[in-house]
């Protein structure tokens, strides 16, 4: 009845280029800074 595990299965993988970009610092903090400066711009356009 359950089928989760052979969705889980199925499901693609991700790649060594996807790997390393989610592993990169860099990365990460430019798409954290990102998601800042959206939330203060949506904050300050409320406001």
């Amino acid at each position: 009845m359950d089928d989760t595990q052979n969705r889980i299965d199925a499901a693609p993988l991700p790649g060594t280029i996807e790997l390393a970009r989610r592993s990169n610092l860099g990365v990460q903090l430019l798409h954290f800074m990102m998601l800042n400066y959206t939330m203060y711009r949506l904050a300050k356009s409320s406001h």
